[in-house]
């Protein structure tokens, strides 16, 4: 009897005997049926005693007679092609790869075994069995090798690749055509075959299996598994140490049909009576317990199939099987039966053992399916369960490990392979082995929804195993948003700091290049660490990751840290700091007003990178992480950028003027770049052309942070003053400095640049005339400077303050000094005479009628309007014309003089009070009756002599235009020459005479006359051609009102039209 323990070893151990293997039902046994007979098996194994050898192909199975003959069968076993191969003789061994048989026999009248080469896949045209390659007989050196039995050729094995061909002989030799592929493509020969080499075993033992290991990446030789009845042997076919003597593998050996090659070709395996051996290049490998004699063992895919000889069953065997069929056969004794065992050696469990009547003959392995053939021609399949059925045995037994073990040996996809993993989790989790639940869920990630294994590990005493899950899920980069929250909530509910510190810290996947994916979602653990109060983890992320806005955030409103994030938002430099400071300014001036101003002078005023203070930056050295990244150089491309850096000493007080800046103490700092910068190119030696212009510089504009200083005016008085001294050279009281605005720097925006000038000095001028407040308690802003200074913008000239908006200041603060000044400078004089006028009659200035009189000398030529305001302003009461009764007739006379209103007008102005009288302005008025007088007479001496003139022109009209009334001409000489006029002579209507000869030939009007009528007919084309020119009459209209009118009707533009 026999039975199947395992017991896995070293290469050195031997065969102990081990607990029974588990054994699975994963086999099924098949009866095959003839398709044309079901009740019997295939008709070509009816004769089973009479088949040589059996053996599978890529074409179908092969089957071999004792009559020489072959057929190849399909899967119904129906032959599809059947030839004498050896004839009268009968097939010993074969074997198939690629299409191509070899096939060992004996044939009557040659007394040395044959080699015959088949082509089974093409086939001969005339006779239809396959073609015949090469028949050679087996022969050692010249002669043939000596006949010593019926069976002198023990085995045969074939390379894959069909290269090698080695021949195995009772007597220990073993025959090797090397080279055998070429050797069939290379020459139409049929005995052409390269000369074997024989390999001698020395002590002679007959030879019972051969494979072939093949070559693999690792090892790309090929090598010779040879076996004989007391050993394994190793022979190099190919490579470096080829050609010599074959080496022990292992002192054991086996009878004939007893080892076979693994299923990856890269093993040999052995059946002895007391086990199954492993070998392997290096010697024995693995040896698996299975006491009882064996007839054969075969390989199926992962398998082994082992045959015993025949024996009869016994209720007492050690064999279940074999006791189970005694029992349900009382008549055992009457038969032999034969047992086929399958095991998979990998995972050491039996997927199949049974029994059959019979001797085994065969042991087929086609199709993916074993064939039992045994002697009494009965022929069963065993056929493999499915792999879903083989895994829900194992899930009902619980067998989750094996389970995993078998999807992998039949090579399941990932996902099929996770689910085992869940099932195997959800089984230990019901059992309560949390731990070990949790490595079995971490195999599922990526395949399982992480929300099916965090609802099962939610509750507080299994949250470590889910930080677990979480951690994996992170580092697999599968994790989401929520899940980086869930996690960093359960290092902050657990206090885990060290977990926490080793989480944020993680390095992004990848080189560390520029692009790489973080293991978590970066947005989300910056605000999970803020709400959870991790301040500091935070802003290691946010610092470390470039988030700027969110390290700031969270120094400024979370830690309140202010002069970090202060010396952060320098190291940031103006582009990004803009954009913040916009939102933090107030809070940062709230907390510290000197030092954010500070900032904010440089950040408007340079155009380069600043500069950390020397004390903050061996801080932030010394505080930083070793993995944060350098803020320093935002601009990689530039090795070096100017940068400016504040004043370390304390700013002026807005109430003494602000000096100009040093030129020494601004420097250039010059910046590390990064090895992976492209290098400075080298200076040019050509001839130099044209200079390049100087870069556009663009400066951050001081605007955006006026609203941030609501708080403190103090600081922004500092603030507005400095900019305007650092940025462009403008102080109150001064001229624009010459150093302050290099010539080789240009604005990328002039026009912004200059809006923010206005808006600079706008601001000031405001500043300067509502500071202090009432509640103001300090000494640095004094009143009465502060007005001087808004003075002194006023009166300057390059100062770029908005007058109209400046006007508006002074009228809403009641600063009456800088209105006038203002009214001068905008040449609003009549505003300026007014307020003097005003100051005069509230009595506020003693002199203010004197300068209303000076203000009038000063504008009055230019401006004619105001001298009848003074006139009225002279004449409002009686005091005042008192004093300036001299004036009033000065006035009087320039209004006649440039003849500003006329005399009733005057009138008109004197009469609207008591306040003057006729005798001021008698004289003046009869001059100006006299001068109306003699216009009069003028203008009627000048109406008469028109009318007689035109009187003389229409009686001449009426002469030429009567037809009766011969006209007599007296004139006796030519206009023309002057001559004495005689005949031939030519006479006009405007008594104009001509001699004949002095007129051009066909000349029909007066010479004379012609020129001035030409003269006037061109002036009336002009007139009709300005008439359709609407839009200068409307423009003429609009400049000289009633007189462009006028000179239209004049012209004849609105006459109507002329037929």
């Amino acid at each position: 009897m026999s039975s199947l323990v395992a017991a896995t070893t070293s290469a050195t151990a031997g065969a102990g005997a081990a607990p029974a293997w588990r054994h699975y039902p994963f086999f099924d046994v098949v009866p095959v049926k003839d398709m044309h007979d079901l009740s019997s098996a295939p008709d070509i194994f009816k004769a089973t005693l009479e088949l040589s050898t059996v053996a599978p192909s890529s074409v179908g199975t092969l089957v071999a007679d004792i009559h020489g003959s072959m057929h190849i069968l399909d899967r119904n076993f129906e032959s599809l092609a059947s030839w004498v191969a050896h004839v009268g003789g009968r097939v010993t061994h074969m074997v198939e790869r690629k299409g191509v048989l070899i096939t060992l026999g004996e044939e009557d009248v040659i007394r040395s075994p044959l080699l015959k080469i088949w082509d089974i896949v093409n086939r001969d045209k005339k006779t239809g069995a396959p073609v015949l390659l090469r028949s050679v007989k087996l022969s050692l050196g010249n002669r043939p090798h000596p006949v010593i039995n019926d069976d002198e050729v023990s085995t045969v094995a074939l390379s894959a690749s069909l290269a090698h061909l080695a021949i195995g002989l009772g007597d220990g030799t073993v025959l090797i055509y090397r080279h055998l592929d070429q050797a069939l493509t290379s020459s139409n020969s049929l005995t052409s075959l390269p000369k074997p080499r024989i390999i001698n075993d020395t002590a002679n033992d007959p030879i019972t299996g051969l494979g072939f290991k093949e070559p693999t990446e690792d090892n790309p030789n090929c090598s010779l598994f040879i076996v004989t009845i007391n050993r394994v042997l190793l022979y190099q076919v190919t490579g470096k140490g080829s050609g010599g003597l074959p080496s022990v593998v292992d002192e054991i050996g086996c009878g004939l049909g007893c080892a076979t090659m693994d299923w990856k070709a890269h093993n040999i395996t052995v059946a002895k009576d007391e086990a199954i051996y492993v070998c392997g290049t290096e010697g024995r490998a693995a040896c698996y317990a299975y006491e009882g004699h064996k007839s054969s063992i075969h390989s199926h895919l992962n398998y082994l199939v082992i045959v015993s000889p025949p024996f009869i069953a016994s209720p007492a065997s050690i064999s279940a099987t074999v006791r189970n069929l005694a029992t349900k056969n009382p008549n055992h004794d009457d038969s032999d039966i034969t047992k086929v065992t399958i095991f998979e050696p990998e995972n050491k469990y039996v997927a199949y053992s049974g029994t059959f009547a019979h001797d085994v003959r065969e042991v087929i392995s086609q199709w993916g399916q074993i064939y039992i053939l045994t002697s009494d021609g009965n022929l069963s399949c065993l056929q493999e369960k499915s792999t879903a059925t083989k895994l829900d045995h194992l899930y009902r037994k619980s067998l989750y490990s094996l389970a995993l073990n078998v999807a992998k040996t039949q090579q399941l996809d990932d996902s099929s392979v996770a689910d085992i993993h869940r099932q195997y989790g959800d089984h230990l989790y019901q059992k309560g082995e949390y731990d070990n639940a949790m490595q079995q869920f971490v195999q599922t990630i990526g395949f399982l929804q992480p929300s099916y294994v965090i609802r099962k590990f939610l509750d507080a005493q299994r949250i470590h195993n889910l930080v677990t899950y979480l951690q994996e899920l992170h580092s697999l980069g599968l994790a989401n948003s929520d899940h980086t929250t869930l996690l960093l909530n359960t290092y902050t509910k657990l206090k885990d700091v060290a977990r926490l510190d080793s989480f944020i810290k993680t390095e992004s996947k990848g080189n560390g290049e520029e692009g790489d994916e973080l293991p978590f979602d970066l947005e989300t653990a910056i605000r999970v660490c803020r709400q959870a109060g991790y301040f500091e983890h935070a802003s290691y992320l946010a610092k470390k990751y470039e988030k700027h806005e969110d390290y700031l955030r969270i120094q400024i409103e979370d830690a309140g840290n202010y002069s970090d994030a202060l010396q952060y938002l320098r190291k940031l430099g103006p582009d990004a700091a803009e954009s913040n400071l916009a939102r933090y300014g107030r809070a940062m001036l709230e907390n510290l007003p000197e030092e954010t101003t500070k900032l904010l002078i440089d950040l408007c005023t340079s155009s380069g990178q600043l500069t950390v203070e020397p004390d903050a930056a061996v801080a932030l050295r010394q505080n930083a992480a070793p993995s944060y990244l350098s803020y320093l150089a935002l601009n990689r491309n530039q090795a070096v950028t100017s940068a400016v850096t504040s004043d370390p000493a304390t700013l002026p007080a807005p109430s003494i003027a602000t000096v100009l800046p040093d030129t020494h103490s601004r420097h250039e700092s010059i910046i590390d770049t990064p090895q992976t910068a492209t290098p400075p190119l080298p200076e040019s030696t050509s001839t130099p052309s044209q200079p390049v212009g100087p870069p556009l510089i663009k400066r951050l504009s001081p605007r955006l942070y006026f609203a941030h200083f609501v708080d403190n005016m103090e600081q922004f008085l500092i603030f507005l003053e400095t900019v305007a001294l650092r940025r462009w050279g403008q102080r109150v009281g001064s001229q624009t400095s010459p150093t302050s605005s290099p010539a080789s720097e240009s604005l990328l925006d002039e026009e912004a640049d200059r809006i923010d000038q206005v808006a600079v000095w706008n601001t000031l001028l405001e500043l300067y005339l509502t500071l202090p407040f009432k509640d103001y308690k300090g000494t640095a802003l004094v009143k009465v400077t502060l007005r001087d200074k808004a003075m002194a913008v006023l009166k300057s000239i390059d100062l770029p303050y908005d007058p109209m908006h400046a006007l508006i200041l002074c009228s809403s603060h009641g600063y009456t000094e800088g209105l006038v000044l203002l009214w001068e400078k905008m040449g609003m004089y009549e505003d300026v005479i007014r307020y003097w006028m005003d100051q005069d009659r509230e009595g506020a200035t003693a002199d203010a009628s004197a300068q209303v009189l000076n203000y009038l000398n000063r504008y009055g030529p230019e401006h004619p309007h105001l001298y009848p305001l003074v006139l009225r302003f002279f004449t409002s009461t009686p005091q005042l014309l008192e004093r300036h009764r001299e004036d009033v007739k000065r006035v009087l006379e320039c209004i006649d003089e440039k003849e500003i209103l006329p005399p009733l007008g005057v009138v008109q102005v004197l009469s609207r009070n008591g306040v003057a009288s006729v005798g001021l302005v008698k004289e003046w008025l009869m001059a100006n009756i006299r001068d109306s007088r003699t216009e009069i007479q003028n203008d009627k001496e000048l109406i008469d002599s028109y009318r007689l003139e035109t009187a003389t022109k229409l009686k001449q009209v009426e002469e030429l235009s009567d037809p009766e009334h011969p006209r007599v001409f007296h004139v006796t000489r030519c206009s023309a020459c002057s001559g004495q006029l005689d005949l031939p002579s030519i006479h006009f209507m405007c008594n104009h005479s001509y001699h004949q000869r002095c007129l051009a030939d066909n000349e029909t009007e007066c010479p004379t006359c012609a020129r001035e009528h030409s003269v006037i007919r061109e002036i009336r084309k002009n007139n009709e051609r300005l008439a359709d020119q609407h839009e200068l009459f409307v423009s003429d209209i609009q400049e000289g009102g009633f007189n462009a009118v006028a000179a239209a009707f004049g012209r004849g533009f609105l006459n109507m039209t002329r037929t």
